[in-house]
C-alpha cells in the first residue's frame, strides 16, 4: 500500500547473564541468543579517531527462496572520510580464486556502531587490467548498467524519480512459519490486520520501529512503515529519490532489516508467495519523470508511457523477481502475469494511476508487478529504458 505523493545508545552492563541455550532452527543452524548488555560495554569504548567502515555488496544473483545474497566486511579507516574518493576500493575472494573488486558508491551512517562509523554500499567488478583500478562489472552487478541508463536520461534533460513499497514477512526461526502464527495454522482472514494495532495483530512492532529509526539514522530515504494484511507481514517505503539513489537506499534498508533480524533472532522472507493461502508480497514501484510531473499534459504522458510498458510487458515480467508467477494470479489485488493493464485507482491493474494524478493532470504512477524479491536496479533501469529511451528490447531476458 503506497504512501507516496511526489508533488510536493548507552547503558552499562551491571552483570553478565548466561548465554541462552541454542535452539535448532529449520535450516539446521543453531539459533544462539547472546548478552547484548555485555556487548554494550565494549561498544562504548573510545575509538581514538579511527572509523569502522562496513562495506556492503550484492555477492551474486543467487537467491535462496527467502533472502538476498548480501555480504559485508569491515575496514578501519584512519580518519573520517570526506568523500567517496577517500574510501578505499577493496576486494574479496570470489569463485575460482578470483578477486572481486568492490567499489564504494554511497555512504550511510552506521546505526549499529553509531558515532563516526559508516556503512559503505559498494558494487562489484572483475580484477583490473591494463593499469585500471578495476575491470568490467561482474555479471551480477546490476547497478553499473542502471547508473549508465540514469546518466543517459540525465544527459537528455530527464530526471526519473522512484519510490519503492517493500513488503516482507517476519518468520519464526525454529518453525519457518510467520512469526506469531500457531504452527501450520492460518489467521482469520475476516479479521482486519492492515494498519491494525494490538498484540494479536501487529506482531514484533519493536523490530519494525527499530528498523524505521535505524534507517532514518543511516540516512536512508525511508518514507514510512505499516502493518500489512496478515500478522507478521509488514511494509516500508523508500523514496521518492532520483536516479540510482532510490535503489541504493532500498538495498541499504534491506541490509539493515536483515542485520536487525540477526539481533532479534527473527527470520525474514521476501518470497513472493511465502504462505500459500495468503496474498503474495510485492515491491510496488512508484515512478515519475519530467513529462509525467508536468501539468498540463502529465496524464497524456502517463498514458503514452503505459502503452510503451504494454509493448515490453514480457521483458519487464522476466526481470521483476523470481517466483513471481505464484503471486501474479489475477487474485488478491494483482493482475494475471500474462496480462497487462493500467487503470485509475485500480489495485488489480498492472499499472495503477492514482485518482489525485488525474485531477492534477500530473504526477506518478505505480507499477504493481515487481515481486518483493526484485532487484530495484533492474526495475529502475527497465522503466527508464522503456518509457524514456525506447530501447527496452535491447535488454536480454533473464
Amino acid at each position: 500500500m503506497d504512501q507516496f505523493d511526489l508533488s510536493t545508545m548507552g547503558c552499562g552492563a551491571t552483570k553478565a547473564s548466561k548465554i541462552a541455550p541454542a535452539t535448532q532452527c529449520s535450516t539446521g543452524v543453531a539459533a544462539v541468543s547472546t548478552d547484548k548488555l555485555l556487548l554494550q560495554r565494549y561498544m562504548n569504548l573510545p575509538q581514538h579517531g579511527k572509523v569502522q567502515a562496513e562495506y556492503v555488496w550484492i555477492d551474486s544473483d543467487y537467491w535462496d527462496g527467502k533472502s538476498f545474497d548480501l555480504c559485508s566486511k569491515s575496514l578501519t579507516l584512519a580518519d573520517v572520510p570526506l568523500s567517496l574518493d577517500e574510501i578505499p576500493i577493496w576486494a574479496y575472494s570470489g569463485d575460482d580464486a578470483v578477486d572481486i573488486i568492490i567499489v564504494p558508491r554511497r555512504t550511510y551512517r552506521d546505526p549499529f556502531r553509531s558515532g563516526e562509523n559508516i556503512i559503505v554500499l559498494a558494487d562489484t567488478y572483475m580484477e583490473p587490467k591494463n593499469g585500471h583500478e578495476y575491470g568490467e562489472p561482474t555479471k551480477f552487478n546490476a547497478r553499473a548498467s542502471c547508473a549508465a541508463v540514469m546518466q543517459e536520461a540525465e544527459d537528455m534533460g530527464e530526471d526519473p524519480w522512484f519510490g519503492f513499497e517493500q513488503e516482507y514477512y517476519l518468520l519464526d526461526r525454529e518453525t519457518d512459519w510467520p512469526l506469531g502464527w500457531p504452527a501450520g495454522e492460518y489467521p482469520d482472514k475476516d479479521t482486519a490486520y492492515y494498519c491494525a494495532v494490538g498484540s494479536t495483530k501487529a506482531v514484533a512492532r519493536d523490530l519494525i520501529e527499530a528498523h524505521y529509526r535505524a534507517c532514518l539514522y543511516a540516512g536512508v530515504m525511508i518514507g514510512g512503515i505499516n502493518s500489512e494484511v496478515a500478522p507478521a507481514q509488514w511494509e516500508f517505503q523508500v523514496g521518492p529519490a532520483s536516479g540510482t539513489q532510490g535503489a541504493d537506499d532500498l538495498w541499504m534498508a534491506r541490509y539493515i532489516l536483515q542485520r536487525l533480524c540477526e539481533e532479534f533472532h527473527v527470520g525474514v522472507t521476501f518470497d513472493p508467495k511465502p504462505v500459500k493461502k495468503q496474498a503474495g508480497i510485492g515491491c510496488h514501484t512508484n515512478y515519475s519523470n519530467i513529462a509525467s510531473r508536468t501539468a498540463p499534459g502529465g496524464m497524456d504522458a502517463i498514458r503514452q508511457q503505459c502503452e510503451c510498458l504494454r509493448q515490453n510487458h514480457e521483458l519487464h515480467i522476466a526481470n521483476y523477481g523470481i517466483g513471481n508467477e505464484r503471486r501474479l494470479t489475477g487474485k488478491d489485488d494483482t493482475a494475471a502475469m500474462s496480462d497487462f493493464s493500467w487503470g485509475i485507482a485500480d489495485r488489480s491493474a498492472s499499472i495503477r494511476i492514482g485518482a489525485k494524478m488525474v485531477s492534477r493532470d500530473c504526477g506518478y504512477y505505480e507499477d504493481r508487478r515487481p515481486a518483493a524479491n526484485m532487484d530495484p536496479y533492474l526495475v529502475s533501469r527497465l522503466l527508464v529504458e522503456t518509457t524514456l529511451l525506447q530501447k527496452g528490447s535491447k535488454m536480454s531476458l533473464k
